[in-house]
């Protein structure tokens, strides 16, 4: 097995460990470790494949397999994929198997408690490193920020402001 699969077996089982409040909680680290740590790949590049993941249907976590492919062909997209969802999902049935025996301690209310902040705070770090990637003129960090704004006040679906995004990109406004 190569140095490569090795690395990234390695990286995406303990980025498994720590999803916690949904994959895009782990998104900061992964961008660290695969552009700044084994500069497998620019952040723009990193940022390309997750706008290509989020635009295709499935799981939100469709970057994971396509950064394994990208660093390491079809067997770093296998790896990768079995790194990332296999011990967060066997450590989900255990944890969940604990959380229904233990449903009225005070303890489980203060994890909850606690977890929630922390997921919210990942998720907007991730949004920032994938903000800071992209929005390299003001108006691609206008359309971010309008887009987050239409997220927060509205109930439009996110693949229409993907289509406004990608319009306003195809006319080459701001280059």
């Amino acid at each position: 097995m190569s140095q490569t699969l090795i690395s990234l077996a390695v990286i995406y089982v303990q980025l498994s460990l720590i999803a916690f409040g949904g994959g895009n909680t782990i998104l900061p680290e992964m961008h660290r470790q695969v552009v700044d740590v084994q500069h497998w790949m620019s952040s723009t590049d990193f940022a390309a494949l997750y706008a290509l993941a989020q635009a295709a249907p499935g799981p939100n976590m469709m970057v994971v397999p396509l950064i394994g492919w990208q660093v390491a062909g079809w067997a770093g997209m296998l790896v990768t994929t079995l790194a990332v969802f296999g011990p967060s999902s066997i450590l989900t049935v255990i944890a969940l198997r604990a959380w229904r025996r233990f449903q009225h301690p005070t303890w489980r209310q203060a994890i909850q408690a606690g977890l929630a902040p922390i997921s919210v705070g990942l998720v907007a770090s991730s949004a920032l490193i994938i903000s800071r990637t992209v929005d390299r003129e003001w108006v691609f960090a206008a359309i971010t920020a309008g887009r987050a704004l239409a997220a927060i006040r509205t109930k439009v679906h996110p693949l229409w402001m993907l289509a406004a995004g990608a319009a306003i990109g195809w006319t080459g406004f701001g280059q």
